[in-house]
């Protein structure tokens, strides 16, 4: 699941190549993921229309367009980007493909086709815009703590739903709570005031730090995941790299989640 730290290098890539860019034409391949908001017909309204930036949020990429219109991008669980000729092999389930004016293509792949590709007159039409936190680099100490207050659930759910803060999935959420020496399971209700400012510094140095290592692996190939860097997420019966001991793993709701149980103790904890 691409999320903030690729999506951010998604978005850096592309700016520059997209911005100023007329959409000369449209095809939908695969209309599963399509969603228009507009009612006015998906493939006629973007069609003609000018990309004048790209821009995140959360864990969606915004194509503004001119005149008034957004093309939103969620890729959920399995979505990809492909920007290139117009003559480069597609990937798998390519869904919908963009021609631009400057002879180039932007497609979107999904080999689930669990991702929306949206195209909208208001941004808070989007589902769960309007729930969404704020993004990690926007918050203070203080006020992450304030971001955090009205949630009891689990330390791995309330980072990854969204609403305290935005952008941050399974895979980052992994991370952050191996990096602030958290047991993914504990309640956020039991954390003590210095191991809340141990989980918002390692919300802020294992985004920046995985942001810095995918603009040198991915480059411009914004197609490929590139996720062999990640401390435990992903490495259940592998070493861990502090203490040694057995990395575990645990599937649920079809979700992974891996975490050292020295180095990250307690579990489930009710206050």
């Amino acid at each position: 699941m691409p999320e903030l730290p690729d999506l951010e290098i998604i978005r850096e890539v592309l700016a520059p190549r997209l911005a100023g860019q007329t959409i000369t034409d449209v095809k939908v391949m695969r209309p599963l993921v399509v969603r228009d908001l507009t009612g006015t017909g998906f493939e006629r309204t973007i069609a003609g229309r000018v990309i004048t930036d790209v821009r995140r949020r959360g864990k969606l990429l915004l194509l503004p367009l001119r005149p008034e219109m957004t093309l939103a991008i969620n890729c959920k669980l399995a979505g990809r980007l492909q920007y290139g000729d117009s003559k480069a092999r597609r990937l798998g389930r390519t869904h919908v493909e963009f021609q631009l004016s400057g002879g180039r293509v932007l497609r979107y792949s999904d080999r689930r086709s669990m991702g929306q590709v949206y195209l909208t007159a208001s941004v808070d039409a989007i589902p769960g815009w309007l729930d969404m936190g704020p993004e990690p680099f926007d918050l203070t100490l203080d006020r992450f703590r304030e971001q955090l207050r009205p949630f009891r659930g689990e330390i791995k759910g309330v980072l990854t739903r969204g609403r305290a803060v935005a952008g941050i999935g399974n895979a980052y959420a992994d991370e952050i709570c191996f990096a602030a020496r958290l047991h993914p399971y504990r309640k956020r209700t039991s954390l003590t005031d210095e191991e809340t400012v141990r989980l918002f510094g390692a919300t802020q140095s294992v985004l920046r730090d995985a942001i810095t290592t995918l603009r040198d692996r991915v480059g411009t190939e914004i197609h490929r995941e590139v996720r062999d860097f990640l401390t435990v997420h992903g490495r259940g019966g592998e070493a861990c790299p502090v203490c040694g001991g057995t990395i575990s793993e645990i599937k649920a709701r079809r979700r992974l989640t891996n975490f050292c149980r020295t180095c990250q103790p307690g579990g489930l904890i009710s206050l």
